[in-house]
Parts: C-alpha cells; structure tokens; sequence
C-alpha cells in the first residue's frame, strides 16, 4: 500500500510563504472542514488570533500532488537546505526555449519575493539541461527545472 507523503516548510510566516508556493506550484488554500473560512474555523476551535498565522496548508486543485504544510518555529533558516524542490516548469522544452521560460518565470518569482541564485547552462558533457536556482522569501531553496 503506497504512502501518502506530504511535504513540511519550517518557516516564519505560513499564510505568506503558502501564498508564495500555491502561485509557484499552482495549489490552493486547503479548505476549512467545517465553517465557510478559515477566520470562522479558528473561531470555532476557540484558536487565540495571535496563533492564527501558526500553521497553514495548500494542496493540488487536481489531488494529485502532495499536500504542503507550514508550520510557524521561531528560529530563521540557518544553512543550506539538504533537501529542495526542482519544479518542472516546463517539460518537453530545451535549450534557449527552455531556458527563455526558465528566465520569465524566475522574473515573476523575484516580484513576488523570491531570489534568484543562479543559472546554470545546458552541459552537453554530462547531459544535464539548464537550471535556475531560486530561494523563496524564507529563504528556501529550490529549482526551475
């Protein structure tokens, strides 16, 4: 029996960084289970405002993708991710059409807070095609891939 995995951010802010990623990955807010929004969820489960922003989740429209969840911690991301996101952006494409897009839509994630790290170039010696790699606003790495 396969698994079901969901995918956890560490982070500061979970309703931004949720935000930022359901435009990245095209996800939408998870959907309270009992009330209309999520302000009358929180209400209901009698949840201090000061900790509505403690937690949030965002899952694939289609149910096909796992499921991300942030949780609030206190501390700042401090080293290097050992484990990051490469977020097919375009399959099928390659060379300068692949990297054109890559570079459009590295555009639009810098607007929207991320950063952009680096470019890096098909390398016909190994075989690998072009990446950008980014950071979202927390800081988190991931790649156009």
């Amino acid at each position: 029996m396969a698994k079901v995995l969901q995918i956890t951010f560490d982070c500061a802010d979970p309703l931004g960084l949720g935000e930022f990623w359901c435009e990245v990955l095209g996800y939408v807010r998870e959907s309270p289970p009992e009330a209309e929004t999520w302000e009358e969820q929180l209400r209901l489960w009698k949840v201090p405002e000061s900790e509505w922003n403690s937690r949030n989740a965002i899952i694939d429209p289609e149910g096909a993708s796992p499921r991300i969840y942030f949780q609030r911690v206190p501390e700042g991301k401090s080293a290097k991710n050992r484990l990051h996101l490469d977020i097919r952006q375009v399959p099928g494409l390659t060379g300068e059409e692949r990297m054109a897009a890559f570079e459009q839509r590295a555009a639009e994630l810098v607007a929207m807070g991320a950063e952009r790290v680096q470019r890096l170039d098909d390398n016909p010696a190994t075989g690998d095609l072009g990446i950008i790699v980014m950071r979202d606003p927390e800081g988190n790495e991931f790649c156009l891939d």
